[in-house]
C-alpha cells in the first residue's frame, strides 16, 4: 500500500513539473532573429500590413513575410542599420529568416484569418494589438490563444459559439 501511494504521489510530481516547464515555456518572451521594426514600415514608409503579411485576406494563415517579400526592397542596402544589413544577407544569400511564431492555434481548433479579417472584417488589432506603433518585435501574444477569448469575441459581436465552427 505504501509503495502505491509514494508511486501515485510520484506522478502527480512529474505531471506538475511537466505543467509547470509548459506554463514557463509560454510565458517566456522569445527573441527574433531580427529586431523588426514595424513602426518604421508601416507609419515612416507607409507600408500596409497585407503587403507583408499576403495571405490575411485569402488564407487561414496570414504569413509571416520571410526574403521574397523583404527581397523586393532589401536586395540593395537602403540604410546602416545592423538589422537591416542582416535582413540583407538573408536576401543576399537566399536563406530563409528563422522567425519563431508566437501564435499557434491547437490542432484541434480551425482558425481562419480570412474568415476574421477579409468575411468577418476585424481589425488585425483587436488580437495582436497595435503593430504599427511597435519598434521591436513582440515578444509575447497580444492577446492570448484561448477559447474564453474566442468566445467573448464571438458574443460580443453575435457570431456563433457552436463548438463545431472552430472545432474538429
Amino acid at each position: 500500500m505504501k509503495k502505491i501511494v509514494v508511486f501515485i504521489l510520484f506522478l502527480i510530481g512529474v505531471v506538475a513539473g511537466v505543467i509547470f516547464v509548459q506554463a514557463m515555456i509560454n510565458q517566456s518572451a522569445m527573441v527574433q532573429p531580427i529586431k523588426f521594426n514595424h513602426q518604421l514600415h508601416h507609419k515612416k514608409m507607409g507600408i500596409d500590413c497585407i503587403f507583408c503579411h499576403k495571405y490575411v485576406e485569402t488564407e487561414s494563415r496570414a504569413s509571416i513575410p520571410n526574403i521574397d517579400v523583404c527581397g523586393i526592397c532589401h536586395l540593395v542596402l537602403i540604410g546602416n542599420s545592423s538589422e537591416e544589413k542582416k535582413v540583407h544577407e538573408y536576401v543576399k544569400n537566399q536563406k530563409r529568416i528563422p522567425w519563431l511564431s508566437i501564435y499557434h492555434v491547437s490542432d484541434y481548433a480551425s482558425f481562419s484569418h480570412r474568415r476574421h479579417v477579409a468575411i468577418g472584417k476585424l481589425s488585425c488589432n483587436l488580437c495582436h494589438g497595435d503593430m504599427g506603433t511597435l519598434t521591436s518585435p513582440p515578444e509575447k501574444q497580444f492577446l492570448k490563444i484561448k477559447m474564453e477569448n474566442c468566445i467573448n469575441c464571438h458574443e460580443k459581436r453575435h457570431v456563433s459559439t457552436d463548438c463545431n465552427q472552430c472545432h474538429r
